[in-house]
């Protein structure tokens, strides 16, 4: 039986989320109620908490994934009790920028298609979520009952990151530096590895640099360190990285990554999602020697098959990098730990 009220964190302003008591959201024609099972805490969650980017009240949370237990008239090819992984945002497919390809700038991209209460804003922090009508067409992935519903909350986070990868349009072979083996990472270095390219992880913290050969980097290294610089000279016979990824919002990463860079090579950003972080960059560097600075967000409707595949089959294995589980009544200590890493933390799971 679904109650009429559930426990959800709640977004009241500008650094303040509480778990308080909400009514469950009621559905329409076409939508679905899920009950979430695991939600990750992501940074743009942490931004806009941080921030106060948008204004409250809001349930925020996206990577999330868990069980139908209603749906509203209309609703085909789902039923009662299936698994599903939940997307977001899902484009329209038919605008200026869908026909681009440039998903995430679609106007119908930037709302979002599900919600726990209040404006949608994903509600994965939640008990219950309502999933709208578009997204329950063409935004919802079943689960196979072999697939834990933790590991399907990452469809959302690999999805990205696959994206960004295939934007950098590398060789089988190109040596690919990736700043920071955090969970977005060691995501990179396993996406890169499957697309053929040699991925070189880089990280302060001795663990995860660990974690990232065993996950795939042809090598690791602390950034630091200038015995690194050694062998990625000798590695790349002397010209530099053919790529790198900046999967942390680091000046001092961005401007280390473009003068690790050869010339003609790219550099991808990819933690740098608050408007208005501004860096200084060697221009000069950039037109003389021809190197790319390169945007990527969010995901994209082309890969979502290929993520669920790699998920799914564990080719992308996300079980390492979930380092905490939590309730819903701890989603503050969840917040800070992701906010803060330790080096024992990796991927916060919230478990409503």
């Amino acid at each position: 039986m679904i109650p009429s009220e559930m426990k959800a964190a709640v977004y009241r302003g500008r650094g303040k989320v509480a778990v308080e008591t909400v009514p469950v959201p009621a559905i329409g024609p076409g939508e679905a109620l899920v009950r979430i099972a695991a939600c990750g805490v992501c940074h743009t969650d942490l931004k806009k908490v941080e921030y106060g980017l948008q204004p409250p009240p809001r349930i925020y949370g996206h990577e999330m994934a868990g069980t139908i237990v209603s749906m509203g008239k209309g609703v085909k090819g789902w039923r009662i009790g299936d698994r599903v992984a939940v997307f977001h945002h899902i484009p329209c497919g038919r605008c200026f920028y869908c026909e681009r390809k440039d998903y995430a700038q679609c106007p119908v991209y930037k709302k979002t298609g599900s919600t726990a209460g209040f404006e949608p804003a994903g509600g994965g922090f939640a008990e219950y979520i309502r999933v709208l009508s578009w997204i329950v067409r063409t935004g919802m992935v079943r689960v196979p009952k072999s697939v834990p519903l933790e590991h399907a909350s990452f469809l959302e986070p690999v999805n990205t990151c696959l994206k960004g990868v295939d934007r950098l349009n590398l060789r089988r072979g190109d040596l690919a530096l990736v700043f920071g083996q955090g969970p977005i990472g060691l995501l990179f270095t396993q996406l890169l590895k499957a697309r053929g390219a040699t991925p070189v992880g880089l990280d302060l913290i001795a663990g995860r640099r660990r974690l990232s050969t065993r996950l795939g980097a042809a090598w690791s290294a602390d950034p630091r360190s200038a015995a690194f610089e050694r062998k990625l000279k000798k590695a790349s016979e002397g010209r530099g990285a053919d790529a790198a990824v900046l999967a942390v919002p680091s000046e001092a990463a961005l401007k280390q990554a473009l003068r690790l860079l050869r010339p003609g090579g790219t550099v991808l950003l990819f933690a740098h999602t608050r408007k208005g972080e501004e860096v200084r960059v060697d221009a000069g560097a950039v037109c003389v020697d021809e190197k790319t600075l390169l945007g990527s967000y969010s995901s994209s409707v082309d890969v979502s098959d290929e993520v669920a595949r790699l998920v799914f089959s564990r080719k992308v294995d996300v079980g390492p990098l979930i380092s905490h589980r939590l309730p819903l009544d701890r989603v503050g200590e969840a917040f800070d730990l992701a906010a803060h890493p330790t080096p024992s933390s990796l991927k916060i799971l919230v478990t409503p």
